[in-house]
């Protein structure tokens, strides 16, 4: 496999990117005490006290092609992840997600998770990635219209559609 080419991406000290696994299944039930109510409701769109038992079963049937998750790990625990799933219909789009524990937010992790998560979606024939955000999660906004330059948009309720082409664009200062 080829190395993945991040010099695009913002250096974060000390993280370590890599693949879900199995093994990180605890380390995610453990997120949840590093996320406020308001991370957990902007990635579950409801008001769970901490990260979904379904959710964590999900990520154990990850199977690496058309369902995809990264993680940064600060020393042993989990301090984000992003994931995709290709929707079956249209398989070269996905869903992508992505969740940062709060002492870590806006500080560009989110950013070069999406930037892995993109590089390997790409070479698995995906070629949009589409995302539903809170309209309260300006951050995520922001990163979206400043960021991703050629993404389009919808709105239904409480919460933006977008439709995002890969390859992401250059991170400059994420």
């Amino acid at each position: 496999m080829t190395q993945l080419d991040m010099r695009s991406a913002a250096h974060i000290d000390d993280i370590r990117i890599r693949p879900y696994g199995s093994a990180d299944r605890d380390r995610l039930r453990r997120m949840s005490d590093r996320l406020s109510a308001a991370s957990l409701y902007t990635r579950f769109f409801s008001g769970t006290p901490r990260i979904p038992e379904y959710y964590v079963g999900l990520l154990d049937r990850l199977d690496h092609w058309d369902r995809e998750a990264m993680v940064g790990l600060d020393g042993d625990e989990l301090v984000g992840i992003a994931e995709y799933v290709r929707d079956p219909k249209r398989p070269g789009r996905a869903e992508v997600a992505v969740l940062v524990t709060d002492p870590w937010q806006r500080r560009g992790l989110g950013s070069v998770l999406i930037a892995y998560l993109s590089q390997l979606a790409g070479r698995r024939g995906i070629t949009e990635f589409d995302a539903d955000i809170v309209l309260t999660n300006h951050g995520a906004l922001l990163f979206v219209r400043h960021g991703w330059p050629a993404a389009r948009s919808t709105r239904d309720g409480g919460a933006a559609h977008f439709t995002l082409p890969l390859p992401i664009p250059v991170l400059s200062g994420a």
